[in-house]
């Protein structure tokens, strides 16, 4: 048998799913091409949804979705949090062949993101009023938003499981079977949309609340094939019988989670509220721009996705690697994903700087007053979602080895400290360009900072002790 090259151990059999062994890049490459897919397809989703509110209910009611939206993902960020610590678990084991307790691991964070998103879905439901008072959500916006959350929020733990069933799935090598799910969710919600909305024969006009319901009923077709997948292909986080009983995790799994996954958890929570906070400020310019900022958020959506894409391939596969003891292969992960991330994020900005017009024309018409608005602001952001992939590989590293709580506090400085201080410090002389200068400022900080520390920081040297061999 031969000798794997960074551990010097026998090399191991291939195993379905296996990131840990071939060519990086081209094991890289060909994981992230269904994230990237699937991604793709749900913020198409999301925009052809804008697309359909904007145009069939108006300005109002995009201003009512985008509010609604800040406070669905603050939300959902507990179940992201907690299931990318999952992940990592998960991810770990089946890189050392410990298949059981990966099964184990993945019932325990079931459990927890289920328990999660019941408990937030009854809360939100009673405290939206209060929520979108607090955002400063336009008056004319207010009852549409108020009904579109609540419906999300009656619909959410349906989210929340294929949130954790399509990660649990990624941390075993499966990213493209967790593809077709999203397909089906995507066209259903985009034909489902105009049908709820208006009311076409025996089905009633909804209006705005079609819309979260179409959603909520696609997302319930996609949950259903993936459990179908998981079954059907026998694949490692799958449980039967007395395996259910593992969504009541042990003080272990329990420990490891929560200690990894409520740090997470808190970083999303603190991104998406600093988000609200900007969607707070943004709404006190006004409803066109407001109106604007909506539809960069969604063109922006789609800058996002390659950064997304290739940390979840980098964090899935750095994981497995330092599960099977090849962390010298993990360094050379990262430094591929930076790569990747740089060219494609780069390649798209370029794109959507270019062809700009027409597509925020997509969302507002050609003749509404935000889109000139709209054409402004990006020219400033675009170019720096380049910077916030960088951070988002080097994080995805970290995080697979366990490495949260420095990232959070980082998280912190650049959030609040950096871009809503350069707002509140600049706004007197700059007006709402302070709000989109503040979004550069803070990529090159985060960037220069998670750099930083990922190259200096003391938990190289606490990875090398811990999994000196």
């Amino acid at each position: 048998m031969t000798a794997g090259p960074e551990t010097g151990a026998p090399a191991r059999p291939a195993m379905r799913g296996d990131l840990t062994q071939g060519p990086i890049l081209r094991t890289l490459f060909i994981f992230s091409i269904p994230l990237l897919a699937s991604n793709v397809l749900q913020t198409v989703n999301g925009s052809v949804n804008a697309i359909w509110v904007g145009r069939l209910l108006g300005e109002k009611a995009l201003a009512a979705t985008t509010n609604a939206n800040g406070v669905v993902f603050m939300l959902m960020a507990g179940v992201f949090g907690l299931g990318m610590a999952t992940m990592v678990r998960v991810g770990q084991h089946f890189g050392a062949r410990n298949l059981m307790a990966a099964r184990r691991t993945f019932g325990a964070g079931m459990g927890f993101c289920l328990a999660y998103a019941c408990l937030f879905g009854v809360v939100g439901w009673f405290f939206t009023p209060r929520l979108l008072e607090l955002l400063a959500t336009p008056e004319g916006s207010v009852d549409m938003a108020l009904t579109y959350l609540r419906v999300t929020f009656v619909t959410m733990p349906l989210g929340a499981l294929a949130m954790l069933l399509t990660t649990g799935m990624r941390a075993v090598g499966e990213a493209r079977l967790p593809f077709f799910a999203t397909l089906l969710v995507v066209v259903l919600d985009i034909v489902l949309n105009p049908l709820l909305i208006l009311g076409i024969g025996p089905v009633p006009a909804l209006g705005i609340a079609g819309s979260a319901l179409s959603t909520a009923l696609a997302n319930l077709a996609g949950l259903l094939l993936q459990i179908f997948i998981v079954y059907r292909k026998d694949l490692v986080i799958r449980l039967r019988g007395a395996e259910f009983g593992w969504l009541m995790p042990s003080s272990k799994e329990a420990r490891f989670i929560l200690t990894k996954g409520v740090p997470m958890f808190i970083q999303g929570v603190l991104f998406s509220s600093a988000q609200l906070t900007m969607i707070g400020l943004v709404n006190r310019e006004g409803i066109d721009t407001t109106a604007a900022f909506g539809a960069m958020s969604q063109l922006w959506n789609y800058l996002q996705m390659p950064a997304l894409a290739i940390g979840a391939a980098v964090s899935a596969m750095a994981a497995q690697n330092i599960g099977a003891g090849n962390h010298g292969r993990v360094d050379q992960v990262t430094r591929a994903g930076m790569i990747a991330n740089v060219t494609m994020t780069g390649t798209m900005a370029i794109l959507l700087m270019i062809f700009s017009y027409p597509l925020i024309a997509l969302f507002l018409g050609h003749t509404s007053p935000a889109v000139p608005i709209a054409h402004h602001m990006q020219l400033i952001v675009t170019w720096t979602f380049v910077l916030m992939g960088a951070s988002m590989i080097l994080s995805g590293t970290m995080r697979a080895y366990g490495v949260v709580v420095i990232p959070l506090l980082l998280q912190v400085i650049v959030l609040y400290p950096i871009r809503l201080g350069f707002y509140f410090v600049a706004y007197p002389y700059l007006g709402a360009d302070a709000l989109w200068w503040a979004f550069p400022v803070a990529s090159l900080c985060a960037m220069l900072l998670w750099g930083t520390y990922y190259l200096k920081g003391r938990w190289r040297r606490v990875r090398d002790q811990n999994y000196a061999r």
